[in-house]
């Protein structure tokens, strides 16, 4: 596996009618967050791809070769 130190998850976030944040990983299926301000939803929604991430790779389920490819085992 190649080594690829600019691999990067695209978030999407917007405004909601009710002024709260909403952002949304959409190569993570389910992984949303809301935050009372951009920054918080940002924060958040990475938080719970990581965490969705490492249960994935934990529970020995597929996750994506680009993601994979954050990873180099140095010999």
């Amino acid at each position: 596996m190649a080594h690829n130190p600019s691999v990067s998850i695209a978030i999407e976030l917007e405004r909601e009618d009710d002024g709260r944040w909403l952002a949304d990983v959409p190569a993570l299926p389910g992984v949303v967050a809301y935050g009372d301000d951009r920054e918080e939803a940002l924060r958040a929604v990475q938080a719970l791809a990581l965490r969705v991430i490492a249960d994935r790779l934990e529970q020995g389920e597929p996750v994506s070769e680009a993601l994979l490819s954050a990873f180099h085992v140095a010999a």
